[in-house]
């Protein structure tokens, strides 16, 4: 089967909607994460070894685009993408970039993960690191937690008061709008993880010694907060998810269609704004001439 004919019959088997369309969250409805399958494989291959295959063809693509935007970048495309990776803990944020982001160029890619906030962060308003650490043009830039953090563990924990929460969300959506005015195309990915699954996964770091340095003691104590973080995500998802920001539910049970996925948007929106190699500013024939004539 060439490679025409499997889009072909993936298109067919997802009724020809793109993956964008499967998993976009309505702008500003709510939302019940209850609701929606963990496990769920909405658009993907049929199994594991053929969702590998496909997420390792979709590499090859992506590295031809993303060198597209990169090169676009020095003669003057001010374009760039930002994708965010929010989701529990063991959900897969690290996973997706070692998985999806290790298929690309590093020198096009800048990825961050947001920790808790230093000192010095503290003392600026919440949005300052998250500003530094945003893609120049012609970057893919990947956040593993986001800004988003402060809507979310900020509620949860009582970090911040309810009216302070309340701003923060309308900082975001001015945020995020400013940053697609200016060519930033955004890729917000919720990794939706079932609480079953996320045990397996930290008795699996538990079992295992070479995994222990992934495990902290903090695991346990959000775990028990489940039910306030779902929540947390329901509202922040409800309350910044617009037309030129949307949100993507990427069920995140099943580690395969997670990266299949997330690599298929990414794709989908880079082949959208299809980036072009810049035209020579110079002679090409008679530097090939010069260069010949050197002995």
């Amino acid at each position: 089967m060439t490679k025409k004919d499997r889009e072909k019959e993936q298109s067919k088997k997802s009724g020809g909607a793109s993956l964008r369309e499967r998993l976009r969250l309505p702008d500003g409805e709510p939302l019940d994460l209850s609701r929606h399958d963990a496990a769920a494989t909405p658009g993907g291959p049929d199994g594991k070894t053929a969702g590998r295959a496909a997420t390792a063809r979709i590499g090859e693509r992506l590295a031809t685009l993303q060198e597209r935007l990169w090169a676009a970048s020095t003669a003057g495309d001010r374009r760039r993408v930002l994708l965010v990776l929010q989701g529990m803990d063991t959900s897969g944020k690290g996973g997706t970039v070692k998985h999806v982001i290790g298929l690309l160029n590093p020198s096009g890619c800048r990825i961050t993960a947001f920790k808790a906030p230093t000192a010095e962060e503290r003392a600026h308003p919440f949005l300052w690191r998250v500003e530094k650490a945003l893609p120049v043009p012609g970057e893919l830039g990947i956040f593993d937690r986001s800004h988003y953090e402060d809507v979310l563990i900020a509620r949860v924990r009582g970090l911040a008061p309810s009216t302070e929460i309340n701003r923060r969300y309308e900082q975001i959506n001015r945020f995020e709008k400013s940053l697609a005015d200016t060519g930033t195309t955004l890729i917000k990915c919720f990794l939706h993880l079932s609480y079953e699954e996320q045990r397996r996964r930290l008795l699996k770091r538990l079992d295992e010694p070479e995994k222990h340095w992934k495990f902290a003691a903090s695991d346990i104590d959000d775990r028990a907060l489940w039910p306030a973080y779902q929540e947390a995500y329901e509202i922040a998802m409800e309350r910044c998810g617009t037309s030129y920001a949307p949100w993507y539910l990427v069920p995140a049970d099943r580690k395969w269609y997670r990266n299949w996925a997330v690599s298929t948007l990414l794709l989908e929106h880079l082949k959208e704004l299809d980036p072009r190699y810049p035209e020579a500013d110079f002679d090409v024939a008679e530097y090939r001439k010069r260069l010949l004539r050197q002995s």
